[in-house]
Parts: C-alpha cells; sequence; structure tokens
C-alpha cells in the first residue's frame, strides 16, 4: 500500500450521482483534508531533520563524552604514575640518606675509637714520662744525698747547687 500525497488527494475525482453529495462541499472538504496534509508531512519531515540533526548531535556528545572519558582515564593513570613514581623518589631519597646516616654514624665512631685510643696512648706515655721524671729525680736526690753525707764534702763545699743537678730542672 503506498501512502497517499497532496497531488493524489488534490486529483481525487469523484462520480456524480443524483442523490450525491455537493460537490463544492466535498471540493471544499478535499482542499482542507490537502492543507492539512500538506501541513503534517512539512512538519514531519521537519520532525525527521530535527531527529537526523539530533542524532548527529547525539553522536557528538557521545563521542565528547567518550574523549572526555578516556582524557579522565588517561589523566588518573598519569596521576598514579606520578604518585608510584614521587612514592618510589621518596624511598630512595630515604635510603639514600638512611645509608649516609649510617656511614656518618660508623665515621663518628671511627673517629670516637681514634680519639680514644690516641688518649690511651697520651695517658701511657705522660704516665711513662712521669715514671721516668720520677726515677730521675729520686736518682738525682739520691746522689745529692749521697754527696751531703760525704764528710769531706760536708766542710769543703759550701751548700749551692750545682749545675745539671735538681735545681736545673
Amino acid at each position: 500500500m503506498v501512502p497517499l500525497t497532496v497531488l493524489d488527494i488534490a486529483n481525487k475525482e469523484f462520480k456524480t450521482s443524483l442523490r450525491g453529495y455537493n460537490q463544492d462541499e466535498v471540493d471544499e472538504f478535499l482542499d482542507e483534508v490537502m492543507r492539512d496534509y500538506e501541513a503534517l508531512i512539512r512538519e514531519n519531515e521537519e520532525l525527521r531533520q530535527n531527529t537526523v540533526g539530533m542524532g548527529e548531535k547525539l553522536e557528538q556528545y557521545r563521542a565528547l563524552e567518550q574523549t572526555l572519558q578516556n582524557t579522565l582515564v588517561v589523566a588518573q593513570s598519569t596521576a598514579d604514575e606520578m604518585k608510584q613514581a614521587a612514592r618510589k623518589e621518596a624511598e630512595l631519597v630515604v635510603r639514600e640518606a638512611e645509608q649516609r646516616a649510617r656511614e656518618l654514624i660508623q665515621r663518628a665512631e671511627a673517629d670516637v675509637e681514634r680519639q680514644r685510643a690516641e688518649l690511651e696512648r697520651l695517658r701511657r706515655e705522660t704516665e711513662q714520662f712521669r715514671a721516668q721524671v720520677k726515677s730521675l729525680l729520686e736518682s738525682q736526690l739520691a746522689l745529692l744525698n749521697r754527696d751531703l753525707s760525704m764528710p769531706a764534702v760536708q766542710e769543703a763545699r759550701p751548700l749551692e747547687p750545682s749545675r745539671g743537678s735538681v735545681g736545673s730542672l
């Protein structure tokens, strides 16, 4: 079945009969149907064009939505990658700082140990020096006491300190 067109309505002719309808009324009604039908066809065509336009816009919006979703996915992925890279870098910085701290502690401990050893060496040397000085003084005092206890020396010598003995220390 083929749909009616405006021309079909305009060109439609009815047979006349004796007791038929008033031809002017029928023509007038057909003219009115033709105008309404033509208006409906135009409106239908406009709606079809609008539907096509809306469909194109809908496709554009869908494409834009897909692009935005892809952009969001890429942005989220990039943000995640940047966070992960920042975490890794922070971990690396922390590990390097901890390693440097361990090295500094080891160096400081080694320095402390060297300083302790040096202090102990200096204490031993000081004790040795004291012992030597004490021994020297004691031997000088013993010599001095022995010289003073000799009877001939007591009479002949005045009590002046001699050079190179305790007084010159």
